[in-house]
């Protein structure tokens, strides 16, 4: 499954792999997977997915979502329209976390805002959170994860120091607890 054209694009990921977490927006520039047509270059944010069942390759980067397609030797760019996220010093990145169908799921860290891409069709659609606490705050998200134990999404807040768990609809968010805050992004005190 990863020989062929996985294997000749390897090198490319692998400081996408190995780079997780961190607040540095300034990432280095991804590099890009052969392609007949010339892209232009995205900044990764230091967040990726692999996502084995579909043989794919989920890339947030600095202007949306690429979608590396291995059995089709494809790349694609998904915009996420109306994204809004701030980057080092002013707060964590933002996340990209897998679903139980293979959908993507991308956060803002300034609102309380998730667009998720559809696995098939790459249709995306934006689904702004009702938080039971914290209304009076401005809550982003810098991590989020679905839990198949729970059957929901469990997102953070860095900048608050909270957990949220997350409907599998991406309506409500409920405020978990909240947590000692790290100095910096996924740094411990």
């Amino acid at each position: 499954m990863w020989n062929g054209y996985f294997g000749r694009i390897g090198i490319v990921f692998l400081p996408v792999l190995v780079a997780l977490g961190g607040c540095d927006s300034r990432a280095a520039p991804l590099q890009e997977a052969p392609s007949s047509t010339p892209q232009r270059s995205e900044v990764r944010l230091d967040r990726h997915q692999m996502d084995l069942v579909r043989n794919r390759v989920w890339v947030l980067t600095e202007s949306g979502v690429v979608l590396y397609r291995n059995a089709r030797r494809e790349r694609v760019v998904i915009p996420l329209p109306e994204w809004l996220w701030v980057g080092a010093p002013y707060g964590c990145p933002p996340d990209l976390a897998l679903g139980p169908k293979g959908e993507a799921i991308v956060t803002s860290n300034v609102v309380p805002t998730l667009w998720r891409i559809d696995p098939e069709t790459l249709e995306v659609t934006i689904h702004r959170l009702e938080l039971d606490a914290d209304t009076d705050k401005d809550v982003g998200f810098s991590e989020v994860a679905f839990s198949s134990r729970h059957g929901k999404y469990f997102a953070v807040s860095a900048k608050h120091g909270s957990v949220w768990s997350v409907d599998p609809l991406l309506g409500k968010a409920h405020k978990v607890q909240a947590f000692a805050r790290a100095d910096s992004c996924g740094a411990k005190p």
